[in-house]
């Protein structure tokens, strides 16, 4: 008898939970981490946010 063929795992990408910016909305949004250093629209209020490249966070600008 043969054993059945292993099915393989459909695990989504590892994704990142960022939060909108917008004071009004504060949505918290899980993107998937392949989008780091792109730009994502919040879905609640349409704001564009960019989505940090690093996991330590956010860099400040000088």
């Amino acid at each position: 008898m043969s054993k059945p063929a292993p099915q393989p795992s459909h695990k989504p990408p590892p994704s990142i939970r960022i939060m909108c910016p917008n004071l009004v909305c504060k949505a918290v949004l899980a993107v998937p981490s392949i989008a780091r250093g792109k730009m994502v629209r919040c879905k609640s209020c349409g704001t564009c946010i960019r989505v940090p490249d690093a996991a330590g966070g956010e860099t400040s600008a000088a």
